[in-house]
């Protein structure tokens, strides 16, 4: 089922999610860069993709925000009592997960490198940039931001798998 439905997310849905999944969790390699200095396996081999893994991303979050609004009607009901609280913590994510890549252009235009992804120049270097180096310094703290949320994510899905015993997590496998 290509589509949302009220009782569980679709293939569109589901490949949106475990596709940014893996990405984002390739992406948070980047904080074992901070660990001597990235002399270490991952800081040699993951981590050189980062700016093109989140041209990647961008591009992704912005098809699957198209396809949520296209899907809103339809997507699995929540439990009234909460639904508050899982639309403000989905709203943080998509958030976090559209300004990680944003902040990151600008960490990359502000310090005038130009950007370039899988080896495509999309933006040619050029003179560093004081607002869009200002703006990228948020990237850093977004990124802590968005990992605490990506955890908080993780536990609440165990947390209905394993103790509520409900469909919840089972809806995106």
């Amino acid at each position: 089922m290509k589509n949302d439905s009220k009782e569980r997310y679709g293939s569109v849905s589901k490949t949106f999610h475990w596709l940014m999944a893996v990405l984002i969790g390739w992406q948070l390699f980047k904080f074992g860069d901070r660990i001597a200095e990235g002399e270490h396996w991952v800081g040699q081999t993951l981590v050189p993709w980062h700016v093109s893994i989140g041209t990647l991303l961008l591009v992704l979050i912005v098809l699957r925000l198209a396809w949520v609004m296209t899907q809103r009607h339809q997507r699995p009901a929540q439990d009234p009592a909460t639904a508050m609280l899982v639309k403000a913590g989905h709203g943080l994510l998509f958030a976090g997960m559209l300004l990680m890549p944003i902040t990151g252009v600008m960490v990359m235009l502000g310090g005038g490198y130009g950007l370039t992804a899988f080896g495509v120049e999309i933006l040619a270097k050029g003179e560093e940039i004081a607002w869009a180096a200002s703006l990228g310094s948020l990237h850093s703290p977004l990124a802590w931001a968005l990992a605490a949320l990506i955890t908080g994510h993780i536990g609440i899905a165990l947390f209905h798998h394993f103790i509520q015993r409900d469909d919840t997590l089972k809806r995106m496998l």
